[in-house]
Protein backbone atom coordinates (compact mmCIF):
# COMPACT_ATOMS: atom_id res chain seq x y z
CA UNK A 1 0.00 0.00 0.00
CA UNK A 2 1.05 3.44 -0.97
CA UNK A 3 1.45 5.39 2.25
CA UNK A 4 -0.88 8.54 2.43
CA UNK A 5 -0.22 10.02 5.72
CA UNK A 6 2.63 12.49 6.04
CA UNK A 7 5.63 11.62 8.18
CA UNK A 8 4.21 14.42 11.42
CA UNK A 9 0.87 12.52 10.85
CA UNK A 10 2.81 8.90 10.58
CA UNK A 11 4.57 10.31 13.84
CA UNK A 12 1.43 10.71 15.80
CA UNK A 13 0.15 7.43 14.42
CA UNK A 14 3.03 5.53 15.87
CA UNK A 15 3.08 6.81 19.09
CA UNK A 16 -0.60 6.85 19.69
CA UNK A 17 -0.05 2.99 18.49
CA UNK A 18 2.00 2.78 21.57
CA UNK A 19 -0.08 4.47 23.86
CA UNK A 20 -3.40 2.07 22.84
CA UNK A 21 -1.51 -1.57 23.90
CA UNK A 22 -0.06 0.15 26.77
CA UNK A 23 -3.53 0.86 27.75
CA UNK A 24 -4.85 -2.63 26.85
CA UNK A 25 -1.95 -4.28 28.99
CA UNK A 26 -2.57 -2.51 32.13
CA UNK A 27 -6.75 -2.86 31.26
CA UNK A 28 -7.35 -5.93 33.16
CA UNK A 29 -5.73 -4.72 36.25
CA UNK A 30 -8.73 -3.37 37.86
CA UNK A 31 -10.91 -6.17 37.05
CA UNK A 32 -8.68 -8.71 39.02
CA UNK A 33 -10.88 -8.56 42.18
CA UNK A 34 -13.93 -9.01 40.29
CA UNK A 35 -12.78 -11.64 38.15
CA UNK A 36 -11.28 -13.51 41.72
CA UNK A 37 -14.92 -12.76 43.13
CA UNK A 38 -16.66 -14.54 39.85
CA UNK A 39 -14.81 -17.40 39.74
CA UNK A 40 -13.48 -17.82 43.00
CA UNK A 41 -9.34 -18.82 42.02
CA UNK A 42 -6.43 -17.94 44.39
CA UNK A 43 -3.76 -15.14 44.77
CA UNK A 44 -1.45 -17.90 43.33
CA UNK A 45 -3.83 -18.70 40.14
CA UNK A 46 -3.58 -14.58 40.14
CA UNK A 47 0.06 -14.86 39.89
CA UNK A 48 -0.23 -17.28 36.99
CA UNK A 49 -2.43 -14.98 34.81
CA UNK A 50 0.33 -12.35 35.06
CA UNK A 51 3.24 -14.95 33.88
CA UNK A 52 2.12 -16.58 31.27
CA UNK A 53 1.18 -12.65 29.72
CA UNK A 54 4.68 -11.75 30.55
CA UNK A 55 6.00 -15.52 29.39
CA UNK A 56 4.18 -14.61 25.90
CA UNK A 57 5.44 -11.18 25.74
CA UNK A 58 9.24 -11.98 26.16
CA UNK A 59 8.97 -14.94 23.74
CA UNK A 60 7.84 -12.96 20.71
CA UNK A 61 10.08 -9.86 22.11
CA UNK A 62 13.42 -12.55 21.62
CA UNK A 63 11.50 -14.16 18.24
CA UNK A 64 10.17 -11.21 16.57
CA UNK A 65 11.37 -8.27 18.06
CA UNK A 66 13.78 -7.62 15.43
CA UNK A 67 11.90 -8.87 12.48
CA UNK A 68 10.90 -5.32 11.22
CA UNK A 69 14.10 -4.79 10.46
CA UNK A 70 14.24 -6.92 7.87
CA UNK A 71 10.17 -6.60 6.50
CA UNK A 72 9.22 -3.32 7.65
CA UNK A 73 7.70 -1.54 10.56
CA UNK A 74 4.49 -1.66 8.96
CA UNK A 75 3.67 -4.95 8.33
CA UNK A 76 4.95 -6.14 11.92
CA UNK A 77 3.19 -3.46 13.57
CA UNK A 78 -0.26 -3.53 11.73
CA UNK A 79 -0.22 -7.33 12.40
CA UNK A 80 0.42 -6.78 15.83
CA UNK A 81 -2.53 -4.45 16.39
CA UNK A 82 -4.62 -7.13 14.54
CA UNK A 83 -3.56 -10.16 16.54
CA UNK A 84 -4.12 -7.43 20.16
CA UNK A 85 -7.68 -6.83 18.63
CA UNK A 86 -7.84 -10.93 19.14
CA UNK A 87 -6.93 -10.90 22.50
CA UNK A 88 -9.44 -8.17 23.06
CA UNK A 89 -12.27 -10.49 21.60
CA UNK A 90 -10.90 -13.11 24.25
CA UNK A 91 -11.54 -11.01 26.87
CA UNK A 92 -14.91 -10.50 25.93
CA UNK A 93 -15.95 -13.99 25.69
CA UNK A 94 -13.46 -15.53 28.90
CA UNK A 95 -16.47 -17.29 30.83
CA UNK A 96 -12.97 -18.53 33.73
CA UNK A 97 -9.63 -18.83 34.23
CA UNK A 98 -8.84 -20.58 31.02
CA UNK A 99 -10.30 -18.13 28.63
CA UNK A 100 -8.46 -15.68 30.56
CA UNK A 101 -5.14 -17.31 30.79
CA UNK A 102 -5.67 -17.63 26.96
CA UNK A 103 -6.46 -14.03 26.65
CA UNK A 104 -3.45 -12.56 28.25
CA UNK A 105 -1.42 -15.39 25.95
CA UNK A 106 -2.50 -13.87 22.66
CA UNK A 107 -2.09 -9.96 24.44
CA UNK A 108 1.35 -10.97 25.60
CA UNK A 109 2.58 -12.17 22.28
CA UNK A 110 1.09 -9.36 20.25
CA UNK A 111 2.26 -6.56 22.68
CA UNK A 112 5.93 -8.34 22.54
CA UNK A 113 5.74 -8.44 18.48
CA UNK A 114 5.00 -4.69 18.33
CA UNK A 115 6.80 -3.36 21.07
CA UNK A 116 10.32 -2.85 19.48
CA UNK A 117 9.19 -2.02 16.18
CA UNK A 118 6.58 0.32 17.67
CA UNK A 119 9.73 2.36 19.70
CA UNK A 120 12.05 1.68 16.28
CA UNK A 121 8.86 3.67 14.07
CA UNK A 122 8.24 6.36 16.18
CA UNK A 123 12.19 7.37 16.12
CA UNK A 124 12.48 6.34 11.98
CA UNK A 125 9.61 9.42 11.81
CA UNK A 126 11.06 11.59 14.58
CA UNK A 127 11.04 15.32 13.34
CA UNK A 128 13.67 15.54 16.08
CA UNK A 129 15.85 13.41 18.35
CA UNK A 130 14.20 15.42 21.38
CA UNK A 131 10.97 14.65 20.15
CA UNK A 132 11.35 10.77 19.54
CA UNK A 133 13.03 10.43 22.96
CA UNK A 134 9.87 12.44 24.23
CA UNK A 135 7.30 10.35 22.70
CA UNK A 136 8.96 6.90 23.50
CA UNK A 137 9.20 8.22 27.13
CA UNK A 138 5.38 9.13 27.05
CA UNK A 139 3.93 6.93 25.39
CA UNK A 140 3.68 3.95 27.48
CA UNK A 141 3.25 6.11 30.82
CA UNK A 142 0.48 7.65 29.20
CA UNK A 143 -1.23 4.30 27.85
CA UNK A 144 -0.59 1.92 31.29
CA UNK A 145 -2.62 5.59 33.15
CA UNK A 146 -5.41 5.06 30.35
CA UNK A 147 -5.50 1.56 30.63
CA UNK A 148 -6.25 1.38 34.44
CA UNK A 149 -8.14 4.76 34.42
CA UNK A 150 -10.72 4.08 31.73
CA UNK A 151 -11.08 0.59 32.95
CA UNK A 152 -11.56 1.75 36.71
CA UNK A 153 -14.19 4.87 35.44
CA UNK A 154 -16.30 1.99 33.28
CA UNK A 155 -16.15 -0.94 36.31
CA UNK A 156 -17.62 1.93 38.56
CA UNK A 157 -20.29 3.65 36.48
CA UNK A 158 -21.14 2.27 33.27
CA UNK A 159 -23.01 -0.78 31.82
CA UNK A 160 -21.26 -4.09 30.84
CA UNK A 161 -18.52 -3.30 33.17
CA UNK A 162 -16.55 -6.37 32.33
CA UNK A 163 -16.52 -5.61 28.67
CA UNK A 164 -16.94 -2.51 27.25
CA UNK A 165 -13.61 -1.34 28.23
CA UNK A 166 -12.39 -4.34 25.72
CA UNK A 167 -14.85 -3.63 23.12
CA UNK A 168 -13.36 0.17 23.20
CA UNK A 169 -9.79 -1.24 22.87
CA UNK A 170 -11.01 -3.74 20.44
CA UNK A 171 -11.93 -1.27 17.61
CA UNK A 172 -9.43 1.24 18.84
CA UNK A 173 -6.50 -1.62 17.92
CA UNK A 174 -8.34 -2.30 14.59
CA UNK A 175 -8.35 1.52 13.51
CA UNK A 176 -4.73 2.10 14.35
CA UNK A 177 -3.99 -0.94 12.55
CA UNK A 178 -5.40 0.24 8.89
CA UNK A 179 -3.64 3.64 9.82
CA UNK A 180 -0.26 2.18 10.24
CA UNK A 181 -0.18 0.40 7.05
CA UNK A 182 -0.43 4.03 5.78
CA UNK A 183 2.64 5.65 7.21
CA UNK A 184 5.16 6.26 5.42
CA UNK A 185 8.55 3.84 5.72
CA UNK A 186 12.40 4.56 4.14
CA UNK A 187 13.35 2.33 1.45
CA UNK A 188 15.14 -0.97 3.19
CA UNK A 189 16.77 -3.79 0.93
CA UNK A 190 14.44 -7.18 1.09
CA UNK A 191 15.88 -9.75 3.41
CA UNK A 192 16.97 -12.91 1.78
CA UNK A 193 15.29 -16.24 3.42
CA UNK A 194 18.31 -17.01 5.66
CA UNK A 195 18.69 -13.54 7.30
CA UNK A 196 14.88 -13.69 8.16
CA UNK A 197 15.27 -17.33 9.82
CA UNK A 198 18.57 -15.79 11.81
CA UNK A 199 15.75 -13.17 12.67
CA UNK A 200 13.13 -15.59 13.69
CA UNK A 201 15.38 -17.85 16.31
CA UNK A 202 15.12 -16.80 19.56
CA UNK A 203 17.82 -14.17 20.51
CA UNK A 204 17.99 -10.93 22.29
CA UNK A 205 20.84 -8.59 20.84
CA UNK A 206 22.15 -5.16 21.04
CA UNK A 207 23.81 -2.41 17.99
CA UNK A 208 27.66 -2.44 18.58
CA UNK A 209 27.20 0.62 18.39
CA UNK A 210 24.95 1.36 20.99
CA UNK A 211 25.88 -1.24 23.89
CA UNK A 212 27.97 0.91 26.25
CA UNK A 213 24.49 2.66 26.12
CA UNK A 214 22.50 0.18 26.54
CA UNK A 215 24.47 -1.67 29.05
CA UNK A 216 24.88 1.37 31.35
CA UNK A 217 21.14 2.21 31.68
CA UNK A 218 19.80 -1.59 32.49
CA UNK A 219 19.74 -0.73 35.89
CA UNK A 220 17.62 2.50 34.89
CA UNK A 221 15.05 0.25 33.03
CA UNK A 222 15.17 -1.98 36.12
CA UNK A 223 14.47 0.30 38.66
CA UNK A 224 11.90 1.75 36.44
CA UNK A 225 9.83 -1.21 35.36
CA UNK A 226 10.23 -3.31 38.22
CA UNK A 227 8.44 -0.26 40.25
CA UNK A 228 5.78 -0.10 37.46
CA UNK A 229 4.89 -4.22 38.30
CA UNK A 230 4.19 -3.18 42.06
CA UNK A 231 1.94 -0.59 41.21
CA UNK A 232 0.43 -3.01 38.33
CA UNK A 233 0.77 -6.36 40.30
CA UNK A 234 -0.13 -5.41 43.68
CA UNK A 235 -1.08 -1.91 43.60
CA UNK A 236 -5.33 -2.44 43.67
CA UNK A 237 -4.18 -5.21 46.85
CA UNK A 238 -2.76 -2.44 48.21
CA UNK A 239 -5.55 -0.14 47.95
CA UNK A 240 -7.99 -2.69 48.77
CA UNK A 241 -6.67 -4.71 51.66
CA UNK A 242 -4.52 -2.81 53.20
CA UNK A 243 -6.08 0.77 52.54
CA UNK A 244 -9.80 -0.49 52.60
CA UNK A 245 -10.73 1.17 49.69
CA UNK A 246 -13.91 -0.68 47.79
CA UNK A 247 -14.92 1.85 45.34
CA UNK A 248 -13.22 0.52 41.89
CA UNK A 249 -13.22 3.83 40.18
CA UNK A 250 -10.66 5.50 43.12
CA UNK A 251 -9.05 2.24 42.89
CA UNK A 252 -8.57 2.66 39.36
CA UNK A 253 -7.54 6.61 40.00
CA UNK A 254 -4.76 5.19 42.52
CA UNK A 255 -3.19 2.73 39.68
CA UNK A 256 -3.41 5.79 37.45
CA UNK A 257 -2.06 8.29 39.27
CA UNK A 258 1.57 6.72 39.08
CA UNK A 259 1.38 6.35 35.51
CA UNK A 260 -0.32 9.79 34.80
CA UNK A 261 2.56 11.88 37.03
CA UNK A 262 4.78 9.44 34.78
CA UNK A 263 3.60 10.72 31.74
CA UNK A 264 3.23 14.62 33.00
CA UNK A 265 6.64 14.41 34.17
CA UNK A 266 8.27 12.67 30.60
CA UNK A 267 6.88 16.27 28.95
CA UNK A 268 8.59 18.75 31.71
CA UNK A 269 11.94 16.76 32.08
CA UNK A 270 12.86 18.11 28.59
CA UNK A 271 12.55 21.48 30.42
CA UNK A 272 15.32 20.68 32.76
CA UNK A 273 19.24 21.13 32.34
CA UNK A 274 20.39 18.20 30.81
CA UNK A 275 22.63 17.68 34.25
CA UNK A 276 19.72 17.90 36.25
CA UNK A 277 17.82 15.25 34.40
CA UNK A 278 18.93 11.92 36.30
CA UNK A 279 18.90 13.75 39.84
CA UNK A 280 15.32 13.94 39.14
CA UNK A 281 14.56 11.25 38.04
CA UNK A 282 16.40 9.04 40.71
CA UNK A 283 15.67 11.49 43.81
CA UNK A 284 11.65 10.97 43.19
CA UNK A 285 12.03 7.38 42.28
CA UNK A 286 13.73 6.95 46.01
CA UNK A 287 10.96 9.64 47.68
CA UNK A 288 8.14 8.23 45.64
CA UNK A 289 8.88 4.30 47.16
CA UNK A 290 9.88 5.26 50.14
CA UNK A 291 6.05 7.24 50.85
CA UNK A 292 3.91 4.41 49.25
CA UNK A 293 5.66 1.81 51.68
CA UNK A 294 4.83 3.91 54.58
CA UNK A 295 1.35 4.38 53.31
CA UNK A 296 0.94 0.92 52.86
CA UNK A 297 1.98 0.48 57.04
CA UNK A 298 -0.27 3.20 58.22
CA UNK A 299 -3.45 2.68 55.37
CA UNK A 300 -3.42 5.82 54.56
CA UNK A 301 -5.10 6.93 51.08
CA UNK A 302 -3.65 10.24 51.13
CA UNK A 303 -0.25 9.54 51.42
CA UNK A 304 -0.72 6.25 49.23
CA UNK A 305 -1.66 8.74 46.35
CA UNK A 306 1.00 10.96 46.92
CA UNK A 307 3.72 8.64 46.97
CA UNK A 308 2.03 7.16 43.85
CA UNK A 309 2.38 10.70 41.97
CA UNK A 310 5.92 11.84 43.25
CA UNK A 311 7.18 7.89 41.77
CA UNK A 312 5.63 8.40 38.97
CA UNK A 313 7.32 11.41 38.21
CA UNK A 314 10.53 9.42 38.53
CA UNK A 315 9.65 6.69 36.28
CA UNK A 316 8.57 9.15 33.43
CA UNK A 317 11.73 11.17 33.91
CA UNK A 318 14.43 8.65 34.01
CA UNK A 319 12.55 6.59 31.12
CA UNK A 320 12.84 9.49 28.92
CA UNK A 321 16.30 9.76 29.76
CA UNK A 322 17.09 5.69 28.84
CA UNK A 323 15.20 6.24 25.50
CA UNK A 324 17.06 9.17 24.44
CA UNK A 325 20.28 7.39 25.90
CA UNK A 326 20.01 3.87 23.77
CA UNK A 327 18.03 5.91 20.64
CA UNK A 328 20.77 8.77 19.93
CA UNK A 329 23.91 5.36 20.02
CA UNK A 330 21.35 3.42 17.96
CA UNK A 331 22.21 3.12 13.66
CA UNK A 332 18.91 2.87 12.39
CA UNK A 333 18.92 -0.54 10.75
CA UNK A 334 19.22 -1.71 14.22
CA UNK A 335 16.44 -0.20 15.98
CA UNK A 336 14.03 -2.91 16.37
CA UNK A 337 16.60 -4.93 17.52
CA UNK A 338 17.96 -3.16 20.10
CA UNK A 339 14.94 -1.41 21.42
CA UNK A 340 13.32 -5.02 21.60
CA UNK A 341 16.32 -5.90 23.70
CA UNK A 342 15.53 -2.50 25.69
CA UNK A 343 12.27 -4.39 26.62
CA UNK A 344 13.27 -7.46 27.18
CA UNK A 345 14.91 -6.30 30.45
CA UNK A 346 12.50 -4.03 31.26
CA UNK A 347 9.83 -6.66 31.48
CA UNK A 348 12.08 -9.10 33.11
CA UNK A 349 12.72 -6.25 35.62
CA UNK A 350 8.92 -5.67 35.56
CA UNK A 351 7.72 -9.37 35.80
CA UNK A 352 9.95 -10.96 38.02
CA UNK A 353 10.10 -9.36 41.21
CA UNK A 354 6.01 -8.89 40.55
CA UNK A 355 5.60 -12.48 40.08
CA UNK A 356 8.05 -13.46 43.34
CA UNK A 357 5.48 -11.00 45.21
CA UNK A 358 2.92 -12.57 44.07
CA UNK A 359 4.07 -16.45 45.14
CA UNK A 360 4.66 -14.93 48.73
CA UNK A 361 1.60 -13.30 49.19
CA UNK A 362 -0.53 -15.91 50.75
CA UNK A 363 2.59 -16.78 53.14
CA UNK A 364 4.33 -13.95 54.31
CA UNK A 365 1.35 -11.15 54.19
CA UNK A 366 1.32 -7.99 52.14
CA UNK A 367 2.91 -5.16 54.16
CA UNK A 368 5.92 -7.42 54.33
CA UNK A 369 5.74 -8.14 50.53
CA UNK A 370 5.31 -4.32 50.12
CA UNK A 371 7.97 -3.20 52.47
CA UNK A 372 10.45 -5.92 51.16
CA UNK A 373 9.41 -4.88 47.16
CA UNK A 374 10.17 -1.64 48.04
CA UNK A 375 13.28 -1.76 49.94
CA UNK A 376 14.22 -3.68 46.60
CA UNK A 377 13.59 -0.84 44.31
CA UNK A 378 15.64 1.60 46.19
CA UNK A 379 18.37 -0.79 45.86
CA UNK A 380 18.30 -0.73 42.10
CA UNK A 381 17.84 3.35 41.98
CA UNK A 382 21.67 3.03 44.44
CA UNK A 383 23.23 0.49 41.18
CA UNK A 384 21.76 2.85 38.83
CA UNK A 385 23.24 5.96 40.28
CA UNK A 386 26.53 4.12 40.78
CA UNK A 387 26.32 2.68 37.11
CA UNK A 388 26.04 6.02 35.67
CA UNK A 389 28.67 7.83 37.65
CA UNK A 390 31.28 5.27 36.77
CA UNK A 391 30.43 5.77 32.59
CA UNK A 392 30.51 9.02 33.23
CA UNK A 393 33.91 8.67 34.70
CA UNK A 394 35.52 6.40 32.07
CA UNK A 395 34.16 9.17 29.34
CA UNK A 396 36.24 11.79 31.14
CA UNK A 397 39.04 9.97 31.53
CA UNK A 398 38.65 9.01 27.81
CA UNK A 399 38.29 12.65 26.79
CA UNK A 400 41.11 13.78 28.59
CA UNK A 401 43.68 11.76 26.16
CA UNK A 402 45.29 13.67 24.08
CA UNK A 403 43.35 13.05 20.63
CA UNK A 404 46.10 11.36 18.82
CA UNK A 405 45.77 8.60 21.45
CA UNK A 406 42.26 8.77 21.61
CA UNK A 407 39.74 6.33 20.03
CA UNK A 408 36.78 7.11 17.91
CA UNK A 409 33.37 6.96 18.92
CA UNK A 410 31.10 3.73 17.64
CA UNK A 411 29.20 4.84 14.87
CA UNK A 412 25.88 6.77 16.74
CA UNK A 413 27.30 6.92 20.24
CA UNK A 414 26.63 9.79 22.19
CA UNK A 415 27.06 10.38 25.48
CA UNK A 416 23.82 9.53 27.50
CA UNK A 417 22.43 12.87 28.53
Amino acid sequence: MTARLSRPAGFLVAGGTMTAFMAGSAAPAPLYPVYRQLWGFSPFTLTVVFAVYVAALLAALLTVGSLSDHIGRRPVVAGGMVLLGAAMALFLTADGVGGLVAARIVQGLATGAITGATSALIVDLQPRARVGSLMTGLAPSAGLALGVLLSGALLQWAPWPRFLVFWILLGLDLLLAALVLAVPERRRVPADGRALLRALRPSVGVAPAARAAFWAEVPAMASTWALGGLYLSLGSSVVGQLIGVTDEFVTGVALAVFFAAAAVSSLLVDRLPAPARRPYGYGTLVVGVVLTVVAALTSSLALDITGSAIAGLGFGGTWVVVMGAVAGATPPEHRGQTFAAVFVASYLAFSVPALVAGLLDEHVGLRPIVTGYGGFDVLLVAIAVGAYLLRSRRERALSAQPAAGRPEPARGERVAP
